[in-house]
Parts: structure tokens; C-alpha cells; sequence
């Protein structure tokens, strides 16, 4: 089998912890130029911008000098670029560090900040603060955590050992559990393992559950519940399917509250609306360092709102 190439150094530094956009040309193509690709690749939208940028010198080659509109389209070849993100919205919750060495940071992660830069989620992203504010550009994440769920998530400190942890993820040798406040069902028997195929479908804001073989295991305990109707729910999930968790216990009838988008997509609210944040929590990473050897078990200390102050993470509604 033939191995690929790896791609250059960047030409380009960081800006405000976010990596620029690096761009490989197909190898085969119709294209004349590398702005007709790039036109096409990014679309009408935001052609304007594609233009901008050319006029502006933005888009470099390998060798850092800018690349003119009228170049050639070259198969193979790379481009960067620095996103210009608007502007966001400051997520106002502290980003805490649970555990840092020569190899990983594990950071615990506030509700409504973004793993990694995506979208409209750039600079607001727990892996761009963490490199600005530890000074370590070379930060990367070994596994990714939904932006309306908070907890713990690791980070690798060297590019060359990434791939060590993220096998650990990929491989299931990471035991991670969850709590989720969600309402009381007396008639549900707990402990219980859910099992179903969960699909996340392009373009959909939603996972949803279809007949065929499972790729979606869950174990769901009962840890207390309140006169008020409410619980609090441990989950142990052995798969990891996009929104695993949040379908699993809809589909048992006790959605988790605050959540925007099961069992029905509300509204989105207004940028910088952190009112009534996902009851859901990453709590518990479990792991045997596969470079150190060392053993972990790491533990989350926040709070769910909901459990702890329901008036006040409800507002009164």
C-alpha cells in the first residue's frame, strides 16, 4: 500500500490559538487555476471573500509567498490560509485544568464552549484558550466533546504522540461516564442496558434511531431522584455515537433537560444566551497512559445546575 506523503510545515503561525486553514488540491481536476478550485470549493457564498483574499496576498503556498489568482492549478499542491472569523461571543465560565504533564493536559470543560474550531466556534473554543493561555501552540485534542455538554476532556501536548491517545479512544480503552439530570420515571427498571443503531445523518441537527444492528451501547443507572420529579442519572456509554447519550435516554422517555434538540429542535436562542445549560456531564475519564504507562482516573467537579439549584438554573420558568 502506498503511503501518503505528509503534508508540509505551515507557512503561516497561529493566530489567537487557531491553526490556519491549510487547503490540498485534488490530483486530478477541470480547474486552470487554484482561484477557479477555490472558487469552487467554497462556493458562491463566499466567493467575495475567496477574491478578497487573493487580492490581499492571504493565500500562501508551502514557501510562504503569496499565491497569485492567475497560478496555475497544480495537482497535489497545498495552500494556506488564516480564517477571518467574525466576531464571538465570550463564553463566560472558567476553562479548569484537572490534570497537566509533560505529555497530556486534561481539562474540564465549561457547557456551551466548543472542543475545537468549528464553524462559527473558533477563537471560543476550549483547545484555542488552552494554547494561549498555557503557551502551548502544539496543543491538539485527542477526542472531541459536544459544545452544550461540559466535563472533562484530554489534550495531547506533543503532535508526535497524538496518535497514541486518540488509538485509546478509537480502540474503547478510555472508560468514560457521564451524569444527566432528567425527569424521575418510577415504572423504568434501573439498572439497564440500551442497545439500538443510532445514525447522524449530513446536514441533520439530529441523531435518530433505526432498525439494523446495534452500534450504540449504553448502561444507565439510577444514582438518586427528588419529590420534584427529577434524577440524577450515571451513563456508561461503551460506543460513541454522535449524541449517544442524549437519544438513548429519550428514547426511554427521560430526555435530559435543557436539551435544544431531542425529544424536539427548539428555537435557537440568542448569541450569548447561556441561560439553562444541558444537564449532561462528562465526569469520569479512566485511562492507562500508553506512554507513561501511568494510571488515571479523573474526575470532573462541577456541578449540574439543575440538581443543585433548580430555580436558579431554570430562571423561574
Amino acid at each position: 500500500m502506498r503511503r501518503r506523503t505528509p503534508p508540509p510545515p505551515s507557512p503561516l503561525p497561529q493566530r489567537d490559538g487557531v491553526d490556519p486553514v491549510r487547503v490540498r488540491l485534488p490530483g486530478e481536476g477541470h480547474w486552470a487555476t487554484v482561484r477557479e478550485h477555490l472558487l469552487e470549493r467554497f462556493g458562491a457564498a463566499r466567493a467575495g471573500l475567496v477574491e478578497e483574499m487573493f487580492e490581499a496576498g492571504r493565500i500562501v503556498a508551502a514557501d510562504g509567498r503569496p499565491v497569485a489568482a492567475d497560478a496555475a492549478y497544480a495537482p497535489g499542491m497545498f495552500v494556506w490560509f488564516h480564517r477571518e472569523a467574525a466576531a464571538e461571543v465570550p463564553v463566560p465560565f472558567p476553562l479548569e485544568i484537572v490534570y497537566r504533564d509533560d505529555h497530556i493536559v486534561v481539562a474540564d470543560k465549561p457547557h456551551f464552549l466548543a472542543t475545537t474550531p468549528r464553524g462559527s466556534h473558533v477563537t471560543e473554543t476550549a483547545l484555542a484558550r488552552l494554547r494561549r493561555e498555557l503557551d502551548l501552540p502544539a496543543l491538539g485534542a485527542a477526542h472531541r466533546l459536544d459544545r452544550l455538554t461540559a466535563g472533562l476532556v484530554l489534550f495531547t501536548v506533543r503532535p508526535e504522540e497524538r496518535g497514541a491517545y486518540q488509538t485509546l479512544f478509537r480502540d474503547r480503552r478510555v472508560r468514560k461516564v457521564y451524569e444527566a439530570v432528567a425527569p424521575y420515571d418510577p415504572a423504568l427498571t434501573l439498572p439497564a442496558t440500551v442497545r439500538s443503531r443510532i445514525v447522524k445523518e449530513r446536514g441533520n441537527l439530529t441523531a435518530r434511531e433505526v432498525p439494523g444492528e446495534p452500534n450504540a451501547v449504553s448502561r444507565v443507572e439510577l444514582i438518586a431522584h427528588r419529590p420534584d420529579g427529577l434524577a440524577r442519572y450515571r451513563l456508561t456509554p461503551e460506543t460513541g455515537q454522535t449524541h449517544q447519550l442524549r437519544v438513548h435516554l429519550t428514547a426511554l422517555g427521560i430526555p435530559i433537560l435543557g436539551d435544544p434538540l431531542y425529544p424536539e429542535v427548539a428555537a435557537p436562542g440568542p448569541a450569548g444566551d447561556f441561560r439553562r445549560p444541558l444537564q449532561l456531564l462528562a465526569r469520569e475519564l479512566e485511562f492507562t497512559d500508553p506512554v507513561t504507562g501511568t494510571a488515571h482516573r479523573l474526575r470532573s467537579g462541577r456541578t449540574l445546575g439543575a440538581w443543585s439549584s433548580y430555580d436558579d438554573w431554570s430562571g423561574g420558568q
